[in-house]
């Protein structure tokens, strides 16, 4: 059954916030914090960049945070900054606009300008990480070319990687009410799928799904990667066991990081794609 149900991000400790809590657990040095800078020109168009303290990064990830496409704030991912960070990684924080005062495709449009900051000011490597409503944001801008495009960019030449965490990729038909809006006629859905655009020129994809994963079935990150090898790509999909939709992004948090190499796993994938990558198209 493919599900995707309500992707709100960080209830991970019950009534209380999970984002609060983790982020009062977060150090608060080894890393600066650069808030609200404008990658645009609406009120959301804002991003907050984290840089180690160890020295110039040489790369950065641009992390799209979950929540439906309707609710999110670049200000919960504190822990985020920190985990990338301190592992010398800087990271950029983007908002975007929300539905219900934009649908389809003006997130994907949103996420293509905070990438296009992103390549304008930083001259390393570059990698897209996502997670839920915002991994199926970095996914679709790696692989279907129109969103960096209008940005006068193309992913292969602009991303080194791209990774998702607990993406929905392959989810239709829709049953929500409010994502039946967001992503318009059904007639058109099938165009909004990232299945529906592998190709052998995208950046490399790393997909991390928990086993466990009770909102968005782990089977997106397994065919996605599946079909992205078929087309002549380079995808690779990870389980995590006993992981959920919600502990899977907590991981790369200081206080659940033992819970599982999320982190290390993202941070080996970023080194290895910065030293090796080919570039260019």
């Amino acid at each position: 059954m493919r599900r995707l149900l309500s992707l709100t991000p960080l209830a991970l400790l019950g009534a209380c916030s999970g984002a609060d809590i983790l982020n009062g657990l977060t150090p608060k040095e080894g890393y600066r914090v650069e808030t609200a800078i404008a990658y645009g020109d609406d009120e959301r168009h804002r991003l907050d960049l984290y840089t180690p303290d160890t020295g110039d990064p040489a790369a950065l990830v641009v992390f799209f945070y979950g929540g439906s496409w309707e609710n999110g704030e670049r200000g919960d991912y504190l822990f985020v900054g920190e985990a990338f960070a301190s592992r010398g990684v800087a990271v950029a924080v983007p908002d975007y606009r929300l539905y219900p005062d934009v649908r389809y495709p003006a997130f994907l449009e949103d996420s293509a300008a905070a990438v296009a900051w992103a390549h304008r000011h930083h001259q390393g490597p570059v990698f897209l990480v996502g997670h839920s409503a915002g991994a199926y944001n970095a996914i679709m801008l790696a692989l279907d070319g129109r969103w960096l495009g209008a940005e006068q960019l193309r992913a292969c030449d602009t991303l080194a990687g791209a990774v998702g965490l607990a993406g929905p990729y392959d989810f239709l038909p829709l049953q929500s009410v409010s994502l039946k809006d967001i992503f318009g006629p059904e007639e058109t859905r099938e165009d909004t799928q990232p299945i529906n655009h592998v190709n052998d020129s995208a950046p490399p994809l790393l997909l991390l799904s928990g086993d466990e994963d009770g909102i968005v079935s782990p089977r997106n990150s397994r065919v996605l990667a599946e079909r992205q090898e078929a087309a002549g790509g380079r995808a690779q999909a990870r389980f995590y066991p006993g992981l959920g939709h919600l502990r899977l992004v907590g991981a790369l948090s200081r206080p659940l990081r033992g819970s599982a190499p999320v982190l290390d796993d993202i941070v080996a994938f970023v080194q290895r794609e910065s030293a090796g990558r080919h570039r260019g198209c």
